[in-house]
């Protein structure tokens, strides 16, 4: 029985089932994405979406998709699907989906008459490839399986047209074909486990539509090359193999035992725990001898801070320790005057946010208090520790620098350095230039923690030095941000002193922290303001509803959603922050409570992306989900918190229900 269950009216629902998307990925970058259906929605989506380096290092669409027909007795029965203007959908193939799980790999099962036909989809781990199993379960007279591939070649930001420059000719693979429709590009090898036939019948299939696009107010339509279709036999009982590769060309005969071999390292899921880690380790890319997280899926690079945040998630399990140096060792080797680049990816090493730098000390909190090994996380990155403090008190870029009252400031009007980054036409939506809540408790968080390891790691020199400043820069944040009266701490205060008093979830950062500058009864009452005006059942709110400027609809134009992100938008990732200090103020006493938010999350699995959790939510009811279909530092921050559930439960001998 599946974890999660899809009954056949809601698969046949185009309303239901073209909303839920399915996502695969391997460690090479490659992905595939479509909806429950198959019908791409998003420009983004696509069969065999790859991250090409030798052409721009940027992910490009080359298959599209792969509509499969069935024929019987000369009967076709087409079960692909494709939206065209007018609301139009040709062919219908949805309305033969009988059933969809994804126990292990997604599995569609199509009823056509007698005929029953399963299809499985995976990625090779390490390489670029798709490979598809057809199973014919079940047929009462002779079947022949068509298919016919909508090839792309194109970067996954931009859409493709009808042009004299496509290169329409094909080579020959063995029991297949290849494809390269732009000389920049690689060959695109098709092939199938079989001997097939190869019909050659080029044509440009046009003005395919994609409503995601259109929804955000960007061009949403598509033409797509088909060079012919493929036509091969199949027996009831008999599985044929698809592959789709850029590596080489696949020996045929190999397919199956490929496929298997693939199939096998895949872990079952059957419980949000085994979901949410699913969805973890697809974030996971290594290339070129990097190891490194991608932000979200589908089109997301990666982003410096998110990237710390998540590795909390990803170690919940120990046995990632090593995966996670891995990481930090990326993101080192990318630091430049103390700050790490805000993203990573070709041409995309921009040093604007001053966050990032702090949350690596968190992630080496963590890493210390998963492996044990001080020692060995001073003798690898304590020399980044110090250049990154040494970075910020003697100043560095975007006028970041502690002044004299131990506290840091930073960024001017044209920069958010902070998480809430949003711009529109190139102005931040929210700027928070100065001295902002979190970056304060993290830079004490920051200073406590490299005081503590130096001293017990023998470097005395340096823990009296920041031994100096700590009192200082404690007392300076609580007369600076906590006010009695109201009962929380002001999100922002500018260097003439202005206060912010907006209500805003960076209190909640800074008061989760390891080291915190503020008492356990200020966390309390921070946590007190926060769970009455920003909890969600989807995280929580980047705004009180309260304030004038909140705007909690996610849905729509970029202009839009941009504004709402960082303006009352639910974020999934700040679960975690809520949940480590509530248990700590709560203890046994907030378990069920705790329990009651990660709930919440279990039901969404089936909703926006399949099996994974979204980048933002709606500050409004229903709270949709919105942003990138799957986002890392949403999916590890649960990880995390459910972490920090079951250590509370085993230390008070809790039972687990």
């Amino acid at each position: 029985m599946s974890y999660l269950k899809f009954d056949k009216y809601q698969l046949v629902n185009l309303e239901y089932s073209l909303s839920r998307e399915i996502l695969r990925t391997n460690k090479s970058g490659t992905y595939s994405c479509t909806t429950l259906t198959g019908c791409n929605t998003r420009k983004y989506h696509g069969l065999f979406v790859c991250q090409l380096d030798e052409l721009d290092g940027n992910k490009h669409v080359l298959l599209s998709s792969l509509d499969t027909t069935v024929i019987q007795h000369g009967e076709e029965f087409n079960l692909g699907i494709h939206k065209y203007p007018g609301g139009f959908y040709e062919p219908k193939g949805h309305k033969y989906i009988r059933d969809f799980s994804i126990d292990i790999i997604p599995k569609t099962t199509y009823r056509v008459g007698g005929v029953i036909l399963t299809m499985e989809r995976l990625l090779t781990e390490n390489k670029d490839q798709l490979i598809v199993r057809y199973t014919l379960e079940e047929a009462h007279s002779k079947t022949t399986l068509r298919f016919r591939p909508f090839l792309a070649f194109r970067g996954a930001h931009d859409l493709s047209k009808e042009n004299m420059y496509a290169q329409t000719k094909h080579g020959n693979s063995v029991n297949g074909t290849n494809h390269r429709l732009y000389d920049q590009y690689p060959e695109l090898h098709l092939q199938l486990s079989k001997p097939c036939d190869f019909i050659e019948i080029p044509d440009w299939y046009k003005n395919i539509e994609y409503t995601k696009e259109q929804e955000r107010g960007y061009d949403f339509h598509e033409d797509l090359f088909v060079p012919g279709y493929f036509e091969v036999p199949i027996e009831k009982g008999e599985s044929v193999y698809f592959s789709c590769s850029l590596t080489e060309e696949e020996q045929p005969k190999e397919l199956e035992s490929i496929f298997k071999k693939e199939l096998h390292k895949r872990k079952r899921r059957n419980s949000f725990h085994s979901f949410i880690t699913n969805a973890s380790n697809q974030f996971l890319v290594k290339r070129k001898n990097n190891v490194d997280l991608v932000a979200g899926y589908p089109w997301y690079d990666g982003i410096v801070s998110q990237t710390f945040i998540s590795l909390l998630g990803m170690l919940s399990n120990p046995d990632n320790a090593n995966t996670v140096e891995n990481i930090l060792d990326t993101q080192v080797n990318k630091l430049k005057h103390g700050l790490f680049p805000k993203y990573w990816g070709v041409g995309r090493y921009i040093y604007n946010t001053m966050d990032a730098s702090l949350y690596f000390f968190v992630a080496l909190q963590e890493l210390e208090r998963v492996t044990g090994d001080s020692s060995r996380v001073w003798r690898k990155y304590g020399k980044y520790m110090e250049e990154i403090i040494h970075s910020f008190i003697e100043g560095t870029n975007h006028n970041i620098r502690m002044h004299d009252n131990g506290l840091i400031s930073g960024g001017d009007s044209s920069v958010a350095l902070t998480w809430m980054d949003a711009e529109v036409d190139g102005i931040p939506v929210t700027p928070r230039n100065g001295f902002a809540v979190e970056v304060n408790a993290l830079w004490y968080n920051a200073l406590k923690y490299t005081q503590c390891l130096a001293k017990l790691e023998g470097n005395s020199k340096l823990s009296r030095e920041l031994e100096a400043i700590l009192p200082n820069t404690k007392r300076s944040f609580r007369s600076l941000f906590w006010d009695e009266r109201k009962g929380y701490l002001a999100d922002l205060v500018s260097e003439d002193g202005t206060q912010d008093w907006s209500v805003r979830p960076n209190m909640l950062i800074a008061v989760s922290l390891d080291h915190s500058p503020v008492t356990r009864e200020v966390e309390k009452k921070v946590l007190s303001v926060v769970k009455k005006e920003l909890l969600t059942p989807k995280g929580i709110r980047s705004l009180t509803p309260r304030d004038t400027r909140y705007k909690g609809d996610s849905k729509g134009v970029q202009v839009k959603r941009s504004i709402a992100m960082h303006q009352g938008n639910a974020h999934p990732w700040l679960v975690a922050p809520f949940i480590k200090s509530y248990l700590r103020i709560h203890k046994r006493g907030g378990i069920s409570f705790c329990k009651t938010i990660l709930s919440e999350f279990d039901k969404e699995l089936s909703q926006h992306c399949v099996g994974s959790i979204s980048e933002v939510y709606s500050g409004n009811p229903p709270y949709e989900p919105s942003g990138a279909i799957s986002q890392a530092w949403s999916v590890n921050s649960l990880l995390y918190a459910e972490k920090a559930i079951l250590e509370v439960e085993k230390k008070y001998e809790v039972t687990p229900v």
